[in-house]
Formats: C-alpha cells, sequence, structure tokens
C-alpha cells in the first residue's frame, strides 16, 4: 500500500515557477495526463477535468495538494498507483521515467466467487470479457467480505482500497461571514468602494456565512476482542486524518486511553500504523470502556474536543467493569457531542442482537448504531460520518 513520494525539493522547484508565471496551470496538468496515458495509465479527459476542479479549491503551490488531487482523480484503481508516482517524480524533475514497478503482493485471483454463465448471442465470443467480468465481480465480493477471515493476500489488497478513500467531513455553520458574491449586502465594503469610485455607488458588496468543517473524534477499542478488526479501524481513521487533519482526532481504548492523532498525521499509512502501534501500551489487552471514557471526557472532552463533534466509538462493547459507569458517562458524552456514532463489527453478521452489558448500557445514549466488518461497512460510515 506504500508508495513512493516526489521529490519534495523537485516539486518546490515546479511550484515555483507557477508563482512566476513561467507556466500555466492547465498546461502543466495536461501535460502529466499526457505524460500518464504514455506510461499506461488511463488519464481521460474527464478525469483531467476532475483534477482541474479539486485544484479549484486546493492551494495550487503546495506540491502534496497536487500531488493528492491527481492520484485520486487520474488513477482508476491500485495498479495505477506505482505508474502515477514515477510518472509524477519524473515530470517535475524532468528525467526519464523508469518502467512501474510489479507489486509487491500479487492480488489475488477471486473468480471463483462470481461464475459467468455462458451468453445465448450467435455473435462472436469475447475472450476478454468474462475475464474482466470476474474480476469485477471478485473486487465488488472481496469489498464485502469480513476483515476478520481475510488472507494475507486480499489484506493486502484491501490495504490499497484504504488508501483510495477519502472520508468527507460534516460541516457546521458558522458565525462569521466573510466576503462572497451572493449573500446579505456588506455595508462598510460597499461604502468604502462607493467612496473609491467618487461617491458613487456602482455595485453591492455581499457577505455570507461560510459552513467550515465540524470536528471528527474516533475512539477505536484495541483490546483482545477486537484484535481482528484494530488494524482495519486504525486504517480509517488514518485515511480520516489524512482528509481532514487540522479537524480530526483519534483515540484508542481499552485499559487506558492513547491519543494517537500525531502518529496518524503521517502520510504513508504503513508508517502511521507502525508509529501507532508503537505508542499503543494496552494493545489486546482487557476492555474498561467506562472508566476509559470517563477519562476521555475529564481530560479532552469537557475542555472542547467532544463539544458539537461527531463523536465515532469503534467498539463490540464487550465491558469488564459495571456497566452502570458506561451508561453514565455515554449519556454525558451525548450531551456534550453533536452526535454519537458506534461502530460494532459484529453488526454485520447475519442474526446479531446488541445483548452484551456494554452495547445495552450505550445504545441509548448512540444516534447512530452501524457496522464496521468490511471495506463496503466503512464507506457507508463515511457517509453516516458526513450526515450526521
Amino acid at each position: 500500500m506504500g508508495s513512493v513520494t516526489p521529490h519534495r525539493a523537485a516539486q518546490d522547484a515546479c511550484f515555483a515557477s507557477h508563482a512566476s508565471g513561467g507556466r500555466d496551470v492547465v498546461d502543466t496538468v495536461v501535460g502529466l495526463a499526457r505524460t500518464l496515458r504514455h506510461a499506461g495509465v488511463p488519464a481521460s479527459p474527464d478525469r483531467v477535468e476532475a483534477m482541474l476542479a479539486a485544484l479549484a479549491h486546493l492551494r495550487v503551490l503546495e506540491p502534496a495538494d497536487v500531488y493528492w488531487a491527481g492520484r485520486l482523480t487520474l488513477c482508476s484503481g491500485p495498479d495505477d498507483l506505482d505508474r502515477y508516482d514515477t510518472v509524477f517524480a519524473a515530470y517535475f524533475t524532468g528525467t526519464r521515467p523508469r518502467a512501474a514497478r510489479a507489486p509487491a503482493v500479487p492480488l489475488p485471483r477471486l473468480a471463483a466467487y462470481a461464475p459467468l454463465d455462458a451468453g445465448t448471442g450467435d455473435g462472436e465470443e469475447d475472450v476478454d470479457a468474462p475475464d474482466l467480468a470476474a474480476r469485477a465481480s471478485a473486487e465488488e465480493v472481496l469489498r464485502h467480505r469480513d476483515v476478520a477471515g481475510m488472507s494475507a493476500a486480499e489484506r493486502e489488497h484491501l490495504r490499497r482500497l484504504f488508501a483510495l478513500l477519502a472520508p468527507a467531513s460534516p460541516m457546521r455553520p458558522a458565525r462569521r461571514r466573510r466576503p462572497a458574491p451572493h449573500g446579505a449586502v456588506h455595508p462598510s465594503r460597499t461604502v468604502r468602494q462607493a467612496l473609491r469610485d467618487g461617491g458613487e455607488v456602482s455595485r453591492l458588496l455581499h457577505r455570507r456565512a461560510r459552513p467550515r468543517p465540524r470536528r471528527v473524534v474516533l475512539l477505536v477499542d484495541v483490546s483482545g476482542s477486537m484484535t481482528p478488526y484494530a488494524d482495519a479501524l486504525l486504517r480509517f481513521a488514518h485515511a480520516a486524518v489524512r482528509a481532514r487533519p487540522a479537524s480530526t482526532e483519534v483515540f484508542t481504548i481499552g485499559t487506558r486511553l492513547t491519543r494517537l492523532t500525531r502518529e496518524l498525521r503521517q502520510r504513508d499509512p504503513d508508517r502511521a500504523l507502525a508509529a501507532s502501534g508503537r505508542a499503543i501500551p494496552d494493545w489486546s489487552g482487557g476492555t474498561r470502556l467506562g472508566e476509559v471514557l470517563k477519562a476521555f471526557l475529564d481530560r479532552w472532552g469537557q475542555r472542547g474536543t467532544a463539544r458539537g463533534a461527531v463523536v465515532v466509538v469503534c467498539s463490540d462493547g464487550w465491558e469488564r467493569g459495571g456497566t452502570e459507569l458506561l451508561g453514565e458517562q455515554m449519556a454525558r458524552l451525548r450531551r456534550l457531542a453533536h452526535a454519537v456514532v458506534w461502530v460494532n463489527p459484529h453488526k454485520g453478521r447475519d442474526g446479531y442482537e446488541p445483548l452484551t452489558g456494554g452495547m445495552q448500557a450505550a445504545l441509548p445514549s448512540v444516534d447512530h448504531f452501524v457496522a464496521g466488518h468490511s471495506m463496503a461497512a466503512f464507506e457507508r460510515l463515511t457517509g453516516v460520518i458526513s450526515g450526521a
């Protein structure tokens, strides 16, 4: 899942030329897409338009913003990521791109999961169509498979899918109004503009309150019962931090409370998870949800971290301590947070019912109770968070 990032000095030199007016941004993006097509990446014109639309909302002079805007729009699948990294680095350094490296772990062929029926038409048989359809069906099946039962090769494929995941943050209305083409009339700016124009009001200037990202707080259970899902949950947390680093906080809960926001801000997912593993002292330990949640609210939540935020608790609800304390702290959390989302990996299983004492104590204070056992469940979770 790791990728080769472009050389930072070469990026800075290239984008400094944009600031001096040396090359136009549109020409640069079109040239990058042309080079990617020569390297085998299907950077179609509609993908070029998507990258330009993304750059309109980002800092064009920031190399990291341009890198991720192209990676998320010009690449059509995990196989294009290595070639994109190579071409991106070569395009902005002027060196000749080398051949793309083969993936370290071969992707599994899962055609047996979705056998195709023979066609009934009289036309000539298309040899490539069954293989392409089988691979597409296999990836769709992999998205819905339980993370706990995946093989090593399937987990490697899942890591590549997590690299393409871009969770959207929920928005909140802002009190401060800023200049805008539409909205309420801004009297002071309109008068100042009229004075500069000789005292005549030539046009009305407007202002409006633009929505701001709402804080998202993830509490990930890393106890022994959550070990099969801890890696996937932390990769989802890394994707959330990568999307909104300034408005996302991540903590692990078990027997102790550990803040992982700084470790998960690393760009490479594998390095971020390795740093997180070194920082977690109670990995695969016991579960004291009530005590740890109280420690979070006393130290962080009451001071503003959870106030008005979307708090996501990722746990199976197994509680070794008293459930009364957990119920009290969940009610306290509900009063502070804008919304409380509980993610339970077991909810995705057929016939599951929240019968454990921890879940019975927590559910009255939960706004959204969702599954967290597969890639498709994580994609649905992003929609729940953004629309909370």
